[in-house]
């Protein structure tokens, strides 16, 4: 069964290490999620559904906001998830967090986290942390050696509590 790997970081460097090793060791753009808060509202954000090479160099033009490791996800947008703030996401979970019906349906953001197969209180404790300024990252994980090696990277570039979870979107 497939899982997803959870889990925050402490800044966006540690993200666009993490991202850039776990490219590195086999995992493409689509199994790599990333949210953290959009610092400046203001900035103009790559447009969703971006390509690699678009999405790097429309980074590089918003002050930071996106750029380099981060600018080869998919899917780069942002959002603004309410009660939560403006969001910078990419990935699977760009997807799943801008499809509002979803969020609505299930009680807004920590309901999108759940119905992504996260538990509600990792979900609220992942609430938390992207208010304080960290960076959610997430990886789709088929085998049990990709899930060790999802762990090992995270670990490695300093996340905090990974979690492990069944992959609803498998």
């Amino acid at each position: 069964m497939s899982k997803t790997i959870t889990s925050t970081l402490p800044d966006i460097p540690r993200a666009e290490e993490a991202v850039d090793r776990l490219r590195s060791s086999g995992f493409s753009n689509n199994e790599i999620s990333i949210l953290f808060a959009r610092s400046d509202p203001k900035a103009v954000v790559v447009e969703e559904k971006s390509k690699a090479p678009e999405g790097a160099a429309a980074g590089a033009g918003t002050g930071g906001v996106i750029g380099g490791i981060l600018g080869w996800l998919a899917g780069i947008g942002s959002l603004a998830i309410p009660g939560v703030g403006p969001f910078i996401a990419a990935g699977p979970i760009m997807a799943a967090l801008s499809g509002g019906a979803v969020g609505a349906a299930v009680g807004g953001f920590i309901g999108s986290l759940v119905g992504l197969g996260i538990p509600e209180m990792e979900a609220k404790q992942y609430e938390k942390r992207l208010k304080e300024g960290q960076v959610l990252i997430s990886i789709h994980a088929d085998t049990a050696d990709e899930v060790n090696l999802a762990k090992d990277v995270l670990k490695e570039c300093g996340a905090n509590n990974i979690s492990e979870s069944a992959d609803l979107a498998a």
